[in-house]
């Protein structure tokens, strides 16, 4: 009995490592929209919420910089990462653009699902 619940613990979290949400930044609105519309059509993402504008300030170049930017949430799989990021490469304006990567831990198992079923697959 004890076996049993261990495995699905394990398969439970070897399931839910399987997603990511990945986080970029852009200075404008469009440029957001244009990298979101790219990512789904391609189905390298399920959702994008584009949250913004926000107001940055970093190092860039031995200076403190300011700017306006826009958030982009994108659900996605550690599956297809690769693809991702190399999309957002490809369209993304800056020099050295923000990806990051946090996996999902945990979450609603039907959301989960629906996620993993509008990605492409391998």
């Amino acid at each position: 009995m004890d076996e049993v619940r261990i495995i699905k613990k394990w398969w439970r979290i070897l399931y839910m490592m399987e997603f990511i949400q990945v986080i970029t930044t852009i200075d404008s609105k469009e440029k957001a929209e244009e990298i979101c519309r790219i990512l789904l059509e391609e189905r390298l993402a399920a959702c994008v919420q584009i949250i913004g504008p926000v107001d940055s300030f970093y190092w860039w170049k031995g200076e403190i910089e300011h700017s306006r930017e826009w958030i982009c949430l994108i659900k996605s799989s550690r599956e297809v990462y690769g693809d991702l990021e190399k999309k957002i490469l490809e369209h993304h304006p800056y020099e050295v653009p923000e990806i990051i990567v946090l996996p999902v831990i945990e979450g609603y198992r039907k959301y989960l699902d629906w996620l993993s079923s509008e990605l492409k697959k391998e």
